[in-house]
């Protein structure tokens, strides 16, 4: 490799762990202030609420980032789009019939809505759940992944693990940040007062959406022995971190039980699996 082109690739290689290194300590700062917001009233300037918004965009600005080492940008850019676009049309779809998640209203603390009744931040939530759930089912799958069926397992197990992300995050949006408030239903069970056709309704959704954006979530030219990627793993975790941390402050147990117990899982087949 000549001089010059080799010294331009060592330059761009230190610019972009530099970027990496203020974008980490940006999104540990949003994570720090939302879990010290959680036991301690902190009163911060600015719109009350900001950290955790800032902590959402940075979340989705890392995930998109982090899939870019593997695909183009433009592929990844319009997963997400259309991961917005559909879970946004089904959460208006839902505001107005009760189907598929169940009824519910949403809080006067979720910020700007789309439409008029769609938060701006649920299709950036659904973004950071699926993509990231992707992840970390192929960590799972890594001793897998030359099996004919992969890609179908791979869409089962990241919308397992979206449902998982989502009976984190319930009892922590609606009963610890009142994002929404779910109304009583006839059936006698439900979780932490959340109806279990809501996690029905996540499953579908998130079937159909995967069946449309994994096409172009696949690399047209894969690499035999890539390194397996940490990120997703670490982002879905944190989160479900910050759901358990958050439901102890309201004595939600069962969720915080339930919480510790998916993380511990989850992260023990995902590490077993990325030894391969």
């Amino acid at each position: 490799m000549p001089l010059k082109k080799r010294t331009g690739s060592i330059v761009i290689k230190k610019m972009a762990r530099g970027e990496r290194r203020v974008f980490n300590a940006l999104f540990i700062t949003a994570y720090a202030l939302v879990l010290a917001g959680l036991w301690w009233p902190m009163s911060l300037p600015g719109k009350p609420g900001w950290p955790c918004a800032v902590l959402l965009v940075l979340a989705v600005v890392g995930t998109i980032a982090a899939l870019t080492r593997h695909l183009p940008l433009q592929n990844i850019l319009l997963a997400a789009l259309a991961i917005v676009l559909a879970s946004g049309a089904v959460i208006w779809l839902d505001s107005k019939t009760g189907i598929p998640f169940g009824q519910f209203t949403i809080g006067d603390n979720t910020g700007p809505k789309l439409l008029k009744v769609v938060p701006w931040a649920l299709p950036a939530v659904w973004v950071v759940a699926i993509l990231n759930s992707r992840g970390v089912a192929r960590l799972i799958l890594r001793p897998w992944r030359k099996l004919h069926a992969y890609g179908f397992w791979l869409i089962g197990v990241t919308a397992v693990l979206t449902v998982l992300f989502e009976l984190a995050l319930d009892p922590f949006a609606s009963q610890v940040k009142r994002y929404w408030y779910w109304e009583a239903t006839k059936l006698p069970v439900s979780w932490l007062g959340v109806p279990l056709v809501n996690f029905f309704g996540w499953l579908v959704v998130t079937l159909l959406i995967l069946a449309f954006v994994t096409p172009v979530l696949i690399h047209k030219h894969p690499v035999h022995r890539r390194p397996p990627d940490f990120h997703p793993l670490g982002i879905w975790l944190g989160a479900v971190l910050l759901f358990g941390l958050g439901a102890a402050t309201r004595g939600l147990w069962p969720a915080v039980l339930l919480d510790g117990t998916i993380g511990v899982v989850v992260a023990t087949f995902a590490l077993r699996g990325a030894r391969w």
